[in-house]
């Protein structure tokens, strides 16, 4: 079975187990059992494999608890992030998981013990609260206990019997990692196609993730750090590492999200793409009202799909005026409207030599008021790289023609010419609206419709349908 038809047979039993388990439970709320139990086998076979070291004669989960010494906890928190005794791995757990009457009170005092073991490490920060969304007493698995248990059971079950190839084998990052987080984001996915308006809050889809981080990180051969202030799941940043070589990210992944939920998921998500806890940094909060990272050297990558013109605090708030993310603009985004706040946050985090590629809805491109000012102080300091609208459709939970604004604070040419509108559609440019960035009024996409091949490689978006014309 090659790789491609190994990672679809995979697929298309993850979603089989996702949706015989629940069984009259909606999808979107038991996806955090699902995501949660292939994230509890992922991080238990993953430290089973650190403890064996390649030793043929040690199997860590035949072991019993009392053979670990405290030396051997200490060392495995310093480099894992947390501890897992044998006797809570996820094999051995489901193993008796039919036969256990008391399943869902276990599953919960295992959890609180791999987070607690963080506690006093630098890992503590990232590894607390990742399993709060697993909520084993939830009426939604069963009004019984033996109803939870059951269904708890089966859960572990179904994703025991996935096949993820033998993780004692071969090259365990490049083989069985993939495959894990392959089958993560495929998850993610599924629940973002089925959760209407909301799935689109928390999943960029991979194609236009790819394309963002590919806009980030163009021309550039090495990059400090990159960061999406509303990081979702984490599918934008993890984006730039599945496409770039990880050693020209030095620094790691950063961001920030809002909800509790889509913040355990992110993390859970870095886990599951090998991303060690030393290596990324995911922070919970407003962006826009408590920022984190405001302190850090800025980042030469941004990606960011910020949520769709959401209501702010803005004016509300006489001290935001002064903030140093917005007072070079000489004004506020609209209480009503926040994406120009998202705009220029990140415009503020970024570096003189960075990228920021952004996600917006196209009405910041040609309405009135203070995002006109807004736009025209972008154009002044000469900000704007490339403004690309995308075809409609392409998102979860909206039919909108988004586009991507792409920012830079080390353009050299201020010439017209050196801005880039791009314009895309089923066939050829018609009514959505491309900002053409000499200016701060509207024009329809015909403007720019003579386009060819002036486009570098990473703005070509030949693997999106509908597929695009461009200009310059």
């Amino acid at each position: 079975m090659t790789s491609i038809q190994q990672r679809a047979a995979l697929q298309r039993q993850i979603w089989a187990i996702a949706n015989d388990v629940r069984g009259a439970v909606d999808g979107w709320d038991f996806k955090q059992y699902v995501l949660g139990t292939l994230f509890y086998r992922f991080i238990s076979e993953n430290f089973a494999i650190y403890i064996e070291a390649d030793d043929d004669s040690i199997h860590y989960a035949g072991l019993p608890d009392n053979i670990i010494t405290p030396d051997i906890k200490d060392d495995a928190i310093k480099t894992k992030g947390y501890f897992i005794y044998p006797s809570q791995l996820f094999a051995n757990v489901a193993a008796r998981a039919n036969s256990n009457e008391s399943l869902n009170t276990d599953l919960a005092d295992i959890f609180a013990a791999i987070e607690n073991s963080a506690s006093g490490y630098p890992s503590g920060r990232d590894i607390k609260g990742l399993f709060a969304d697993f909520d084993t007493t939830s009426n939604r698995l069963g009004t019984t206990v033996k109803d939870k248990n059951t269904r708890l059971a089966a859960v572990l079950k179904g994703v025991a019997g996935l096949d993820f190839g033998d993780a004692h084998s071969g090259d365990f990052e490049s083989n069985h990692i993939d495959l894990f987080g392959d089958a993560y984001e495929f998850l993610i996915s599924n629940y973002a196609a089925n959760a209407g308006k909301s799935g689109g809050e928390f999943f960029t889809p991979q194609h236009v993730s790819k394309l963002i981080a590919q806009l980030a990180m163009h021309k550039q051969t090495r990059v400090n750090k990159i960061y999406d202030p509303a990081c979702g799941s984490g599918s934008l940043l993890l984006q730039a590492k599945k496409h770039f070589d990880a050693h020209i990210i030095e620094d790691g992944f950063y961001g920030q999200e809002l909800n509790h939920t889509t913040y355990n998921l992110a993390r859970m998500n870095m886990f599951l793409h090998n991303i060690n806890y030393d290596k990324f940094n995911i922070q919970l909060g407003d962006t826009l009202i408590a920022p984190h990272f405001d302190g850090d050297k800025p980042f030469d990558a941004i990606v960011s799909n910020p949520p769709y013109s959401v209501k702010w605090i803005g004016s509300d708030d006489p001290t935001l005026i002064n903030d140093d993310r917005f007072a070079p603009a000489g004004v506020l985004a609209p209480k009503s409207k926040a994406d120009f706040a998202f705009v220029l946050h990140a415009l503020s985090y970024l570096s003189g030599k960075g990228r920021a590629a952004i996600v917006c809805f196209p009405g910041i491109f040609y309405r009135s008021g203070a995002e006109a000012k807004i736009r025209q102080y972008l154009v002044d300091n000469n900000y704007v790289e490339t403004i690309i609208a995308l075809a409609p459709n392409l998102f979860f939970g909206t039919t909108i023609a988004v586009t991507i604004l792409v920012l830079s604070k080390h353009k050299t040419d201020t010439t017209p010419s050196s801005l880039m509108p791009v314009a895309c559609s089923k066939k050829k440019p018609t009514t959505t609206c491309c900002w053409i960035p000499t200016s701060t009024r509207s024009w329809p996409c015909s403007t720019a419709r003579r386009m060819s091949s002036t486009l570098p490689v990473p703005y070509r978006l030949s693997r999106l349908q509908p597929m695009i014309t461009t200009s310059r």
